[in-house]
This record gives C-alpha cells, structure tokens and sequence, in this order.
C-alpha cells in the first residue's frame, strides 16, 4: 500500500487568496520591512490570520537570499573547539555566545567541516555563512584569505580575538594581553625577580605577539633591560622539565618564568609532573606564572598564578557587535579589548638569593 501523500506547504498565494489581498500585499507584511507601514492594520491583521490558518512558515533561506533578515547569527570555528567537557577552553566562549544571541531574539547555526578532513567557508566559491545574517568566529588557525575575501564582500563578522588582515580591517573583541602580561612583570618585580624567562609559543600569532609586547613593557616600566636570551620558544610543554627549570635557574640565574599556556592539557600536565619530580619546588625555587588560563583547571588541580580571560563577556560582546553592524549600515568595523583578570595563585614569591656568570 502506498504511503499517504504529503501535505503541500502552504505558499504565499494560498494566503493572498484566503485573505483576499494581491501576493505583493502578502509579501509586504510577512516581510515586516517598513514599506509594510503603508498598510492598513485591518489588512495586515487579514493576512496573518490566513498565514496562522494556513500554517504557513517562512523559508529563511530564501528570505537571506532576497536581501531580508533570517533572525539567524552564525557561529563557525576555524578547529575542531566544540567540547565534550564544561571545563574546555573554548566551553565559555560558547556558553556567551549562545545566551547573547537569544537575549538578542536571535537563533544560533553552527557552521562546522569536522569528518571532511578541511574546514572552509567558502565552499565552490559561494560563502555558506550567508545562511545566518552575520558570524561571529573564533580558533587558532585562521585562513587569513577568507576573512579578508568576508570583509571585500561586506559580511557582517566579528571575530573572538585579535586577527589583523594586510588590506581590511576586521571587527574583533580581544583580551589584553599587552596590559595583563606587563601586569604579571610588575608584580614579579615588585618581589624582586630581574631574571624573568618568557616562554612563549611557536607560531607568531597575534596574542602571541600581544604578550611578547607585554613582557618588554613590563620590563621597561620596572627598569629591566631586556635580555632577547631569556625570550625562547616552548615548542612542546612536555619539555618543561626539572633539567629544563634547573638548567635555567642555575646557568642563567633565572628566577621567575612566564609561560603562554596551551590550549590543551600538555602545559598543566608537564608542571604537575615537574612539580612531583621534587626537584624543583614552585614558588621556593622559582616562581612561575601563567599568561592566560589553563584549558581545564579544577579547585582539585593546582591554582597556578595567571591571569584569566574574561571568555563569556568576548563571546556576549561579539555577538552585540555582530547586531551592531547588521542594524547601523557605515561599515566601520568595531575593535574592543576587553581586560583579563589577575588570579593571584599559589607559585610566585620573592626572588630567592641567586648568582649567575655575568
């Protein structure tokens, strides 16, 4: 027996027919622009009546497509961040982006590649974020081409962090990292450290590069030269070693390091280990201090010293700036830094006594 037929959706002209109006008149009032101001309210409430009868929905897509608004903001990661865990690095980010965009009376699309082996926005060469009427985005591994090709089109897009482009400027909301890192040296000066190893990460990204100036700020507010020796890469945190620590502290008379935190668990994972090894004892030995907050820190966890970004107020700013530029039409773009956090901790101290060849 065959199955029962479908029901066919209602359309437009099912309703201008119920209703006794033109399809234009229809349109004009489901659309909500403000040319529907020129109807008459009896008019109006005619048409949506018969479109309640009906049971008649949009087609949002179409609707983006003749240049209205969806109600839909996109999200799209440029890596695999969506978590399995609350206490993930990115679980906050996505948490403040979900509550502002309902606040806002907006619904939320995900856009994400993960099993097709590549993330890409532009898919044949048509941009697939245009099914939402803007985007916030955010991760690590940009494709600086296809933001710029985003901003040359006039999409509205907010990115969670700072990213610069070689010929557009791009809406962000980022973290000071400059101002909290430069912090983090004065507070360390403040008990005595002149030796300060920064540790930072591999690839010169712009938070990278943002806490790198913060390091040479902080110095010089403090009267320290900097020594570019005491500027190196982590590569990977498992090298951070009770060698590693003793070869620095001894040979070169370090006292304190600053280290950019991954965004996994690999950092906090080498310093339990380290600091189980015995060898080498935080803050007695050496202080050590955090430029950003563990991925996963739990009160069980050690409470490193840091400082902590403010990863919900980004994401809710994002999303404010996103319906900025969706309502106001001057095509600035909108640039916020958002301060972080001091979390005092429990592994600096004052320098201990300490020569080294000179």
């Amino acid at each position: 027996m065959a199955p029962p037929a479908r029901p066919r959706r209602a359309t437009q002209l099912d309703i201008a027919r119920l209703a006794g109006v033109s399809q234009a008149t229809v349109s004009l009032v489901l659309s909500g622009g403000a040319a529907s101001a020129q109807l008459t309210e009896p008019t109006r409430q005619a048409v949506l009546a018969a479109a309640a009868e009906l049971g008649y929905s949009a087609n949002v897509a179409a609707k983006s497509l003749k240049g209205g608004r969806t109600h839909l903001l996109g999200l799209y990661t440029f890596e695999p961040v969506f978590p399995t865990d609350q206490r993930d690095f990115y679980f906050p980010f996505l948490i403040g982006v979900e509550e502002e965009t309902s606040r806002q009376g907006y619904d939320l699309l995900l856009f994400t590649s993960i099993g097709s082996g590549e993330r890409e926005i532009y898919t044949g060469g048509v941009n697939r974020l245009k099914l939402a009427d803007g985007c916030v985005l955010l991760g690590r591994n940009v494709r600086r081409e296809e933001l710029a090709e985003l901003v040359r089109e006039d999409f509205p897009i907010v990115f969670v962090g700072r990213r610069e482009l070689d010929d557009a400027q791009l809406s962000y909301v980022a973290a000071d990292y400059v101002t909290a890192t430069s912090d983090l040296v004065a507070e360390l000066a403040r008990l005595g450290h002149r030796r300060i190893l920064y540790l930072r990460a591999v690839e010169d990204t712009e938070p990278t590069l943002d806490r790198e100036s913060g390091y040479r700020r902080g110095l010089a507010a403090a009267g320290i030269p900097v020594d570019e020796s005491l500027i190196r890469v982590l590569a990977d945190p498992a090298d951070l070693t009770p060698g590693f620590v003793a070869h620095w502290t001894g040979t070169a008379g370090v006292t304190a390091i600053l280290v950019e935190p991954s965004e996994d668990n690999r950092l906090t994972t080498a310093l339990a280990a380290t600091s189980a090894a015995g060898e080498v004892s935080f803050p007695r030995d050496c202080s050590i201090a955090l430029l950003g907050d563990p991925p996963s820190w739990t009160p069980e966890l050690r409470d490193w010293t840091r400082f902590s970004l403010p990863r919900v107020e980004m994401a809710r700013t994002a999303v404010q700036i996103l319906i900025e530029l969706l309502d106001v039409a001057d095509g600035a773009p909108r640039q916020v830094t958002v301060p972080c956090s001091y979390v005092p901790g429990d592994s600096i101290g004052p320098a201990p006594e300490r020569t080294w060849p000179r």
